[in-house]
């Protein structure tokens, strides 16, 4: 049943461009590796689901190029949106504004833009300038998509350029959709993107976050919208939500699990070891708080836990986060398509919801 007192929210699905599609987490399928064939069925999948965006994620190492694949799937969308992610430190900004609102114009106008502040491949930059560049890389594709001239003279770029030719269908800049929690990150967050991102945690927790990102941004006279990404294992009653949480682990051992969780690039960064503290503190079952699984994060790095339950269960929990001020959703699971495909049917139906505007 919707909530006509809480305004519609994004729900968006995940598509697994980084090598990061299991039936076991651990156990590499080759039907479910990254391909353009895979990815391209769990964002179709997405869209005849009735999910609003889908996001494509970037890894250097791992995976296929998220640029090229969504500017090859985007003339089959119909209606759905795109979250595409980008690497600032893989970028020149200029190039990559004509990239966005080529893309843009290819889907019809409903590109969105998830901001990684990344480094350069082979390189390490420390948190405070890598950050700083992408505040800048942020204002500078925010100026270029507006359809203005650019006059840049900043620590990273220093960049005199006329208003382009071709912008975004709109005129108008993407949404950026960012995430992070180190100082760095969250100052950043506030000077530059539009969509704050969190990966799970503790109510308490998201509440403070919420709080001290408004905060931050108003100093800047700004306003943020906010994001909440999680993995989803919903089933007809909760027994069978949680046996499935058991089934994806059944074939993990500990060993294969930290292999995973190093080899990403992001292994390291504050909101990783957040992630990490929050399975180190569940109980013995996983569970860091009703129907929050931790179990996820012990074969991934980045976004390490699940809302697992039944139908109601599963709205209930998000509707929280909704009455907490979370207006977007990107949820996955696994197997990505399967997962997409009963969330559709047991929840999406039951939400009022819509793309972000």
């Amino acid at each position: 049943m919707t909530n006509p007192a809480m305004p519609p929210c994004e729900i968006s699905w995940f598509s697994a461009l980084c090598d990061d599609d299991y039936e076991f987490l651990g156990v590499p399928d080759p039907m479910l590796k990254s391909s353009w064939e895979h990815c391209r069925d769990i964002v179709m999948q997405a869209e005849a689901g009735g999910f609003d965006n889908i996001l494509l994620p970037s890894g250097y190492e791992l995976g296929i190029d998220t640029t090229a694949f969504a500017a090859a799937i985007a003339p089959m969308l119909k209606r759905m949106r795109l979250l595409m992610a980008v690497r600032i430190g893989e970028m020149w900004p200029p190039q990559l504004a004509r990239q966005i609102a080529t893309i843009d114009r290819l889907l019809g106008g409903r590109l969105t833009v998830n901001i990684i502040s990344s480094d350069m491949p082979g390189e390490k930059q420390a948190s405070a300038p890598r950050y700083a560049r992408t505040v800048e890389a942020m204002s500078i594709l925010k100026t270029m998509l507006n359809g203005q001239p650019l006059d840049h003279q900043g620590e990273f770029w220093k960049l005199k350029l006329d208003p382009p030719r071709v912008t975004t269908l709109s005129g108008k800049a993407p949404l950026l959709y960012f995430g992070g929690l180190s100082e760095d990150a969250r100052e950043a967050a506030a000077k530059g993107c539009d969509v704050f991102l969190m990966w799970p945690d503790k109510k308490e927790t998201i509440t403070d976050i919420i709080a001290d990102m408004t905060s931050r941004a108003a100093k800047h006279g700004r306003t943020l919208k906010f994001g909440y990404r999680a993995h989803m294992i919903v089933r007809d009653t909760e027994a069978e939500a949680r046996a499935a949480a058991d089934r994806l682990l059944c074939k993990l051992d500990a060993a294969t699990g930290d292999a995973i969780r190093a080899k990403s690039l992001d292994s390291t960064s504050a909101g990783v070891q957040a992630q990490t503290a929050l399975r180190e503190a569940a109980a013995d079952d996983g569970y860091a708080e009703a129907n929050l699984w931790t179990g996820v994060g012990r074969a991934r790095s980045g976004c390490g836990a699940a809302i697992v339950g039944n139908p109601d269960q599963v709205l209930a929990k998000l509707n929280d986060y909704r009455a907490m001020g979370i207006e977007a959703f990107i949820l996955s699971g696994y197997p990505h398509a399967a997962e997409a495909d009963l969330f559709a049917r047991h929840v999406l139906p039951s939400i009022e919801h819509g793309p972000l505007v």
